[in-house]
Parts: C-alpha cells; structure tokens; sequence
C-alpha cells in the first residue's frame, strides 16, 4: 500500500499512466471516503502514514474516473458534485465523495487563480485534521481544476438554521466549541487565517458534528498581516473593511458574529447595502434583542469577540484558544470531548444511506454558454495551476 499511495505525491503531466497506477490510487481514494479514518491526537496527525500521503496530486486519476450523481453546490468559477468511482470495486460501492470542480477560464477572469493555490495548499496541509473537508486527492485536465473531498452528507449549518429559526444555547455552544478548535488548530498550529466563517461554510457530517469548508479565502500568514479585501459582508471584521492589514483574529470577530446568528437567526449588523453594514461593523456596539434566551455568559462571550480593538479581542490575546476555552460560557465542556467527537450533535441529519443527498439544495444542470480555455490562456496560465 505505500508504494501505491506514494504515487500520490508526484505529479506528472504525462497522461501515460498504467492501468495499475490508475488502479492503485483509485483504492488509496476509497479508504478515505467518509472521512472519519483518524481520531488521533493533534499533535501527532502528521504522523499517521495514511494522513502523510492526503492532499497530493494525482497521476492518473481523470474525472471519467468517477460518476457525478448530482450538484451539492454552485459557486461563480466553482461547482461541487456529490461523485462515486465508476465500476468500483464489491467493498467501494457504498462510497461517495464530494468533487470540486475549477474552470481555468473563470478563475483567471475572476482574478481568483491565487486562491484557488491557496485554498488547495492549505486543504492538502491539514488533511486529516477531523472537523474540516479532507483533501483526498486533486487532479487538473485541460479546462478544469479538480478537488476531490470527503463526503459530508448532511448539509450546510445555514439550512438547519433557517429551519428552526434559532438554535438553543446548548446547541449553539456545542457548534462554537467545535469552532475553537478549529480555529486554535489553523491558527496556533498552522499559521492559517481562514476568513470566511459562516453557517453557509460549516457542513454536518452523519453523527451532526461540524466540517468547515470552502477554503477559497484561506492563506497561511503567521504572525504577519494580510491586506486582501475578502469574506462575506456581515462577518467581515473591522480593521478588514478599513484596510488596516489584519491578522488571525478576524476569524474570533466571526465566530462572535456567527454565536450571535445561532441565539437569534439573524447576524447583528445588516443592511440591504453592504457599505451601511460596513459602517454600522466600524462604529456601531453589538445590539442584543430583549430576549430572555441568551445568557449574560452568551452576550459576554459575543461581545468580547466583537471587539474593534483586536488587541483586546477574545481569542488574540494572551492565551490565545485557551482563554476563549475558560470563558464562562464554555463553562463544563470537556475539550478532550469535544476533539474526539465523543458525543453526538444536537442535530442528527435524516439520513437514509451514505450516498443521500436530500440534505442539499436542487441546482439546474449548468447550461450556460462557457469560454473556452484557449491556447494562448494555455501558454500563459497553465504554470500556474501546476501544482493541480
């Protein structure tokens, strides 16, 4: 199995790729279909042999290798397919995974070539990592740039979300406290500022535990500022909108955003023109409805991360994750509990097999006329996505 899954790591441009190859790394894939192979501790997930090999480039894999079921979701240059191998193997036919799918034409006129190199380098460093969509494999053909992820069936946060209009405070602290985590992984382990939390992102896997999403936005900064205008108006942080260059802590605003969106259905700051919610983010408190349903403990945690002044924001001080962590309104959650997924979530997706798709919207087949991916753009670009 070493010598198959190592393929993994050599990108070859050459489509001369035995039958064997293709066949190897077509079992290296099936392993990692649902996504819940590893349940390490974090500090040794680089270790695990399997982990090592996620997240390469593929040699001979092609999207005729798979059949493409239906769309899970659409995006400007991106479409995401719930997909399984063809003619696969007695033990992989219960095995689905998500495929996104990249035109070259509208990332280059989208301007969003840098991302999407982002987006997949960071998905390939922290593969394996359990609440975020695992990187299984990538693979580029002429027109295209593909991801191949693990399938996380029960949908997006947002849906659940819109349904109850609400979420109870013990629901909405299981699904913060699961986002801590991630964040002190991508921040404090990986130097990664991910800059587009919201519940649109955060998908539920079978047993109702959170996966994050969409990297697109993604970029490993260490400890230095970024300038990049990027993210969704409602939960862009302040020194972002101001152009001031900021940090990791965007991510802590967000989620005080995204615990307010959870207690109360709506996002704290909103206005039909985004420019008026840009100045209510940069001059205006956070306001909290009369309602009895959120705690002083909520309300505290919201607004401490909803702090303009990011030296004194939750989360980007000292103590960093662990001090989010000992706030009182974390208050009796075992964070060894919750990394290791011991309980299940507040929300069990109705699912009746691995490969249901109901928890997903119905999108139209893509019908719309499509630039081609000429040679000129071949000469120019294509170096750029190499890395595919």
């Amino acid at each position: 199995m070493h010598k198959a899954t190592a393929l993994l790591h050599h990108h070859s441009s050459s489509k001369e790729v035995s039958l064997e190859v293709i066949e190897q790394e077509k079992h290296f894939v099936a392993q990692f279909a649902d996504g819940s192979h590893t349940q390490l501790p974090v500090d040794r997930l680089k270790e695990d042999p399997q982990n090592k090999q996620l997240g390469g480039s593929s040699r001979g894999l092609n999207v005729t290798d798979f059949d493409l079921l239906k769309t899970l979701g659409t995006g400007t240059f991106a479409r995401v397919w719930l997909v399984r191998l063809k003619n696969p193997a007695e033990e992989d036919r219960d095995k689905f995974f998500a495929l996104k799918v990249l035109r070259k034409v509208d990332v280059i006129k989208l301007k969003q070539v840098d991302h999407v190199n982002h987006e997949r380098s960071v998905l390939a460093d922290v593969a394996g990592y359990p609440f975020i969509t695992t990187l299984i494999t990538s693979f580029s053909d002429h027109d295209s740039l593909y991801m191949l992820l693990d399938y996380c069936p029960g949908g997006e946060v947002f849906t659940y979300l819109r349904k109850a209009k609400r979420f109870d405070e013990t629901a909405a602290r299981f699904y913060a406290a699961e986002i801590v985590v991630i964040l002190e992984f991508l921040h404090e382990r990986e130097g990664v500022a991910y800059r587009d939390l919201k519940p649109e992102n955060l998908l539920l896997d079978a047993d109702g535990h959170i996966k994050l999403v969409d990297f697109g936005f993604a970029k490993k900064i260490g400890n230095r500022e970024t300038y990049t205008l990027c993210g969704t108006p409602e939960y862009l942080a302040p020194e972002v909108i101001q152009s001031k260059g900021h940090t990791t802590a965007v991510d802590w605003w967000a989620l005080g955003i995204l615990i307010y969106e959870f207690l109360t259905g709506y996002p704290p700051f909103w206005n039909q023109n985004p420019i008026e919610i840009y100045k209510q983010i940069v001059s205006k408190p956070v306001h909290f409805p009369d309602s009895p349903s959120i705690s002083p403990e909520a309300k505290d945690i919201i607004r401490q991360f909803c702090t303009v002044n990011r030296s004194h924001r939750l989360g980007n001080m000292a103590g960093r994750a662990e001090s989010v962590k000992a706030h009182p309104f974390f208050h009796g959650v075992n964070w060894d509990d919750v990394y290791y997924r011991k309980h299940r979530g507040p929300i069990i997706p109705p699912l009746r097999h691995k490969g249901d798709a109901t928890c997903f919207d119905d999108y139209p087949d893509d019908k719309a006329h499509r630039d081609a991916y000429t040679h000129d753009l071949q000469r120019k670009w294509d170096n750029h996505f190499k890395d595919f």
